[in-house]
């Protein structure tokens, strides 16, 4: 007779990303992924696969709650501009105000696994496609209200956001200080306008 799950996988995901995120997929080894789980081998392998099969649920869980949030924050926006402006200095916030320098987790991953690993890959580009859709349905209808320039295309501009938070992703890893964000921000905000 099967035994029953004791546990949350929803808990035991969020667990991974912090994991991974931290360390990255080749940084932790599976005594990592035991330790910081609270899970047996069996239990993990049960449920999840393999390291590689718990990487891809972490991150596509974390794809759902980042990307997901955003794109809720730009279907109920009422005033886009503000919205943007907010999402940069939550991000701000968010990378200045940590002692640990991680970045981005779907970052991170972009960078360390995406180029040689098909699944990843998928993940980071369907994850970019929703981020840039998100900003797209912010600069259409900060366009539409008058709060946004109309001389640039609103998927060119919501390509420039993207590569811009990116960036900003990026720097974060390197532990770069309230000064730089507020500089690109800046120039950012001022493309916008």
């Amino acid at each position: 007779m099967a035994r029953t799950k004791e546990f949350d996988e929803t808990e035991i995901l969020d667990k991974a990303i912090d994991l991974f995120w931290f360390k990255g997929y080749n940084g932790a080894s599976m005594q990592d992924v035991v330790d910081s789980l609270g899970l047996s081998r069996s239990s993990i392998y049960d449920t999840f696969g393999d390291k590689h099969k718990l990487y891809i649920s972490a991150l596509e869980q974390y794809r759902k709650q980042s990307a997901g949030a955003l794109i809720n924050m730009a279907k109920q926006s009422s005033h886009p501009l503000q919205t943007i402006e907010q999402l940069f200095e939550m991000l701000t916030n968010e990378s200045v105000n940590t002692v640990c320098h991680k970045g981005c987790f779907m970052t991170n991953s972009t960078i360390e696994l995406a180029p040689h690993d098909p699944e990843i890959q998928k993940i980071v580009k369907d994850n970019m496609q929703d981020i840039e859709e998100a900003f797209y349905l912010l600069v259409k209808k900060g366009q539409d209200l008058g709060e946004i320039n109309q001389q640039s295309d609103a998927k060119a501009l919501a390509r420039f956001l993207f590569n811009t938070i990116s960036g900003l992703r990026v720097a974060a890893k390197s532990g770069a200080d309230k000064a730089v964000y507020q500089d690109i921000i800046g120039v950012t905000l001022a493309v916008l306008r």
